[in-house]
């Protein structure tokens, strides 16, 4: 079961996560309620259980919360050991069980990208907007239209791009499907930069 250790003014107490939310603050109607600490807002953040995992959000708090030391912007998944400051108050945060859930792994950066190669990825991933799941990608002869280029140089630019992307060959399916795939997953080419050029 997961749990927070807190260490304020008070001293140290234990509380045991057994419910779906807990909001932290100095108001009595917080679930934890840090009353000694004037420097903790009436409600302070909020843990909440999310799928086997605990997630942290500040509510708006006047001085912020750190965790691990970094100030909080949006919300946060919670590890054992994770610490949390709030106002003058320590959170440790406590999951054994949690630090046994399997990692995710990151996907690769993109690769450093020419504004033409960008564009060409771009007109590469626009049939993306007609939402159809299954839509291919555009054509060597769409792209060149959009961009006003001759075929030789999409294809030109296209071969540098799959060298930068890894595609190498066929055996994976069709190249332009895996290079819209991999643009797309790996953040080099986004829907809203796909709308922006439409």
């Amino acid at each position: 079961m997961a749990a927070l250790e807190l260490w304020g003014p008070r001293g140290h107490d234990v509380v045991a996560l057994d419910a779906a939310t807990y909001s932290i603050g100095k108001s009595d109607h917080a679930e934890i309620v840090i009353a000694e600490d004037p420097a903790v807002s009436r409600v302070h953040v909020i843990v909440e259980r999310v799928g086997p995992a605990w997630c942290i959000r500040d509510l708006g708090s006047t001085n912020g919360t750190l965790l691990n030391g970094k100030r909080l912007f949006g919300e946060h998944t919670l590890a054992d050991g994770d610490e949390v400051t709030v106002g003058r108050t320590r959170l440790v945060f406590r999951d054994a069980r949690g630090s046994r859930e399997p990692s995710t792994d990151p996907l690769a950066s993109p690769p450093e990208l020419t504004p033409r190669e960008r564009d060409v990825l771009i007109e590469l991933c626009r049939p993306l907007l007609s939402g159809n799941l299954f839509h291919q990608p555009s054509s060597v002869r769409d792209i060149a239209d959009a961009l006003v280029v001759t075929q030789a140089a999409v294809k030109q630019h296209l071969g540098r791009l799959f060298d930068k992307f890894g595609i190498l060959d066929d055996t994976g399916g069709p190249r332009r499907a895996r290079l819209a795939n991999e643009a797309l997953s790996r953040g080099a080419v986004t829907v809203a930069d796909i709308r922006a050029r439409s």
